[in-house]
């Protein structure tokens, strides 16, 4: 059981690695088992197609990735230190891809959903919800922001979104450009977007 675990683990690992770099739509099962470093047959033992190899993918990089927006989020300081803490994380992981491979990665999330969510509605609805798990967690700490007066929005889930989707455009564009540096401005925006009534004490947290 633990070998054919390790192999599982193998080419999950292959999968995301090759994903992130090119895309899916390019790669062959065969690649991936080389990358990997299993025998070819492997594949098919594991992962019924393609697409349920990308969906377990998708579900071990948002697991991984959702403790770690949990441990910012719910964090000690302030709601919306927080959510700069959240910011500053993801471009720091942004800087960090780009040092490692010489390209700014992007979100795999983001990036499939533009290669994949019409060809696919069992990814896209997993895109879906992942997104809108992101949404809910920004959203509980607006919401605590709201209570505290910091922020100045009638809808918490709405602001939630669009916090969300400068997250992701801002991702896309220093992915597009190779620039993580177009990140910088996801602070600022956001408290736009937040109409937050505090910007000079949470521009000056940290």
């Amino acid at each position: 059981m633990g070998r054919t675990s390790n192999a599982r683990e193998k080419i999950l690992a292959a999968a995301q690695s090759l994903i992130e770099l090119r895309g899916y739509s390019a790669l062959g099962t065969a690649e991936i088992c080389k990358v990997a470093g299993v025998p070819k047959g492997s594949f098919y033992y594991f992962f019924e197609s393609k697409e349920a190899l990308a969906l377990a993918v998708l579900d071990e990089h948002w697991a991984t990735q959702r403790r770690e927006w949990t441990r910012i989020l719910s964090g000690d300081a302030g709601p919306l230190q927080r959510l700069r803490q959240l910011f500053e994380e993801t471009e720091a992981g942004q800087r960090a891809g780009q040092q490692s491979c010489g390209t700014v990665s992007g979100c795999m999330f983001g990036n499939l959903t533009l290669e994949m969510s019409n060809q696919t509605e069992a990814i896209r609805e997993r895109l879906q919800q992942i997104f809108d798990a992101q949404v809910d967690m920004v959203e509980e700490v607006i919401s605590g922001a709201q209570q505290r007066g910091e922020v100045a929005v009638s809808d918490t889930h709405e602001a939630a979104r669009s916090v969300v989707a400068q997250l992701e455009g801002q991702v896309l564009f220093a992915k597009l450009y190779n620039d993580t540096g177009r990140l910088n401005p996801l602070w600022a925006n956001s408290l736009a977007i937040l109409g937050a009534r505090m910007p000079e004490e949470a521009s000056a947290a940290h």
